[in-house]
């Protein structure tokens, strides 16, 4: 059945790969569970209630993932677009939550709409090649990122912004034994080596009291306090307009951005640079917004920790179809998902973004218009935290340097289109 289904022969994948991928990415993520509500509960909304809505409504983004786009890509509320929804809508412009998740709905049925009309693809497709192969080295600094500064490795210093933490405290030891594991392991070719990697760091965190044991069993919180709690009277307010069109600038490039590089990392991508069904993963990211909104949470876009279940050798939506499964597991058992502290899931990130680095090696360097662009694109994402903003920089400076070199007709017209829409975005 999963065969004929989800062919997985033609992408030269097993059941056993596929389910183990989706178990490895769903761990990597399942961070989600808990920070959304965190984050999302400063504004007053009841925090079991949005660990119930996170649940639900990265499940069923996930599963029109898996069932209708066939692609091995995990979803969820994402990070950046809840503390935006949080700390700058609710906290810092005084608007109720409500008035928030009305945004965030509106910003679903739009999505869906350009999608409809291939608006949405056309920005896929009019990425330079270079650039997506960019774009997946990128991910792969700013995930390891994230997964050093889980550990503590990284860790904030105010005369340089960042500095090396501790090291011989109990959180950077976890992620060094862990990323031993992951390394021999994978040198080895042990099938489900990051797997094994987060799996031994939560022993580890456990016997250092990183991390405690608090049960497995625990019942959903009820949904009725958030569900479909709009609040329609100020949607034709300029601060509304603004709103909007922050979440869906970022929720936009973040999302090609994502599909682009780990596409790109798992080859993916057809002979043109193009992500065949880009169309159908768009559609799931929409719907997993919209109805994301109703059940009372952020934004619902696709995880970058995606490639550690391409890493595995996920290349189906029964990657996807697994991790939609753990993600309703998990309304009934999140104490033993919560337990996986991010010292144990940092290995497996750091590891992912080395992975990620190999499609940089067909980027063309000796073309200046093609390596700075691409090197810009690359080094932005960890800097400044946000794959949007290193694709800006990235198509930015691609469009300007062939202009003023006299190769203006390699660029497409929706790139060009894209450039100026970017440009536009730093004045506002």
């Amino acid at each position: 059945m999963f065969e004929k289904f989800f062919k997985l022969s033609e992408h030269g994948t097993t059941v056993k790969t596929e389910i183990l991928a989706g178990l490895t990415t769903f761990l990597t993520m399942g961070y989600i569970l808990i920070v959304n509500p965190i984050i999302l509960s400063k504004t007053g909304m009841p925090f079991g209630s949005i660990i119930t809505a996170t649940a639900l409504s990265s499940a069923i983004a996930t599963l029109v993932m898996a069932l209708y786009a066939n692609m091995p890509f995990g979803l969820a509320p994402g990070m950046g677009l809840n503390a935006f929804f949080a700390f700058t809508v609710v906290l810092g412009m005084g608007y109720s939550w409500e008035f928030a998740l009305t945004a965030v709905f509106l910003e679903g049925i739009i999505f869906m709409i350009l999608t409809f009309f291939n608006v949405r693809t056309a920005i896929v497709n009019s990425i330079p090649i270079n650039l997506k192969y960019a774009i997946s080295a990128g991910i792969g600094l700013f995930i390891a990122f994230i997964g050093l500064q889980g550990a503590g490795l990284v860790v904030d210093n105010p005369a340089v912004l960042v500095g090396l933490g501790d090291v011989l405290t109990a959180k950077p030891l976890i992620c060094v034994f862990g990323l031993l594991v992951v390394g021999v392991l994978h040198y080895k070719r042990v099938k489900g080596a990051l797997m094994i990697g987060i799996l031994a760091s939560t022993v580890l965190a456990l016997i250092l009291g990183v991390t405690e044991y608090n049960g497995i069993f625990a019942a959903p919180a009820s949904l009725a306090p958030i569900f479909f709690k709009f609040d329609f009277t100020n949607v034709f307010t300029l601060d509304m307009a603004t709103v909007l069109f922050t979440f869906l600038f970022v929720d936009m490039f973040d999302t090609v951005g994502t599909l682009v590089g780990v596409a790109s990392k798992a080859n993916m991508l057809d002979s043109e640079g193009k992500l065949p069904g880009v169309k159908k993963a768009l559609f799931a990211d929409s719907l997993g917004t919209t109805v994301g909104a109703i059940l009372g949470t952020c934004t619902v876009t696709t995880y970058v920790e995606s490639a550690a279940g391409v890493e595995e050798g996920g290349r189906t939506g029964l990657t996807a179809l697994t991790i939609a499964a753990l993600f309703l597991l998990s309304l009934f058992i999140s104490p033993l998902i919560i337990m996986v502290p991010g010292a144990a899931t940092a290995p497996v990130l750091i590891a992912v973004g080395v992975f990620m680095l190999t499609p940089i090696l067909k980027v063309d360097f000796d073309d200046f218009t093609e390596g700075l662009p691409a090197f810009l694109a690359m080094i932005i994402m960890p800097l400044t935290y946000s794959i949007s903003e290193g694709i800006a920089f990235g198509i930015i400076s691609y469009t300007v340097l062939k202009l003023f070199t006299g190769k203006g007709k390699e660029v497409s017209l929706v790139t060009y289109i894209v450039a100026l829409i970017f440009i536009g975005k730093f004045f506002l």
